[in-house]
């Protein structure tokens, strides 16, 4: 039999992430043949045209949305066959890598990106068991974590490779229980096994034998185009991961902020509440931040202090973040 040789196209993927009114948003493209399916910016990287991936992702990010990237990083090369899904598809395979890219809103973002038939969006309309500032997301014991039980205790399907832990112990991992606390950075592997188990729309799309025997169901949160839910589920582990060691909440600031605000917009990303003091003793203690002497009166109440990211700490210590939330 002749050897083939499988037609590869390297893709770009930009998860972009913005904070605004307290909603850790995200910016979606439509689907110009699917309006119901939301997609990430994306394009093919054209090494003609791009001198490096990141070149052509922020010229792609630019033509769909207007948007004009600050920081980016990269986070990820998304491979696995059948990731682009079309029935009767033959063309080439396609490989993406993926990025964060971190940003601020403005007041005519909307309205640009209306233009392009794009729009920001909260990630957790894609993820709402990954929310627990108003406390424990009752989706989790009303539907999650009982469909979840009821597959652990099935057989391993035909030609499922083995694994070190159980369905059962990776379970437990994810979503915490009797051997482990809720970790708010394992959003990836929580999204992982919910696919692996049929309970989300994109494992019945793909054809999951797990999601056609669960049709009954209702699947979990807004699906999105080919892998596009997996990739936000890796920049959302890595965003709140980073933000224990790394200031990349200041990218999502304005220049000058209150303390409310700082604290608003970490429990957004970490999808945790914060004790006031707490977290105002852990931005003390880590030197974040510097009073401008300035003061703000937007929200109606006394006076709030302004204050601003302190540059010189990048040159202080290797690791400034805010150690918040799990691990």
């Amino acid at each position: 039999m002749p050897h083939r040789h499988a037609s590869i196209e390297i893709g770009l993927n930009a998860v972009i992430v913005s904070v605004a009114d307290g909603v850790p948003q995200i910016v979606h493209v439509n689907d110009p043949n699917d309006a119901t399916q939301d997609g990430l910016p994306f394009g093919p990287f054209d090494p003609i045209r791009h001198r490096t991936f990141e070149i052509g992702l922020r010229t792609w990010v630019e033509d769909q949305t207007a948007l004009r990237l600050g920081y980016i990083e990269q986070l990820y090369t998304f491979g696995d066959r059948g990731r682009h899904r079309v029935t009767g598809d033959e063309g080439p395979h396609v490989v993406s890598v993926g990025y964060l890219a971190l940003t601020r809103q403005t007041p005519d973002s909307e309205e640009t990106l209306a233009k392009h038939n794009s729009a920001w969006r909260s990630w957790y309309d894609y993820f709402p068991w990954e929310d627990w500032r108003n406390g424990r997301p009752p989706l989790l014991d009303s539907a999650i974590l009982p469909a979840l039980d009821a597959w652990a205790e099935e057989p391993p399907a035909a030609g499922e490779p083995p694994r070190a832990l159980s369905r059962k112990e990776r379970m437990h991992l994810a979503f915490g229980g009797e051997t482990a606390n809720w970790d708010e950075e394992r959003a990836l592997e929580r999204f992982e096994l919910l696919y692996e188990a049929g309970l989300v729309g994109e494992a019945k799309r793909d054809g999951r034998a797990a999601a056609q025997r669960r049709a009954e169901l209702p699947f979990l949160g807004t699906p999105m185009r080919f892998d596009h839910r997996r990739v936000l589920a890796t920049a959302i582990s890595r965003l709140r991961g980073k933000l224990k060691y790394r200031p990349v909440i200041f990218e999502l600031m304005p220049e000058q902020f209150t303390l409310t605000e700082l604290q608003t917009s970490v429990e957004a990303i970490s999808g945790r509440h914060l004790h006031k003091q707490n977290f105002r003793r852990l931005v003390e203690n880590a030197d974040l931040v510097e009073a401008t002497g300035a003061t703000s009166t937007a929200t109606g109440g006394r006076p709030a202090a302004l204050f601003r990211f302190r540059q010189q700490l990048l040159s202080e210590r290797p690791a400034p973040g805010l150690r918040v939330g799990g691990r």
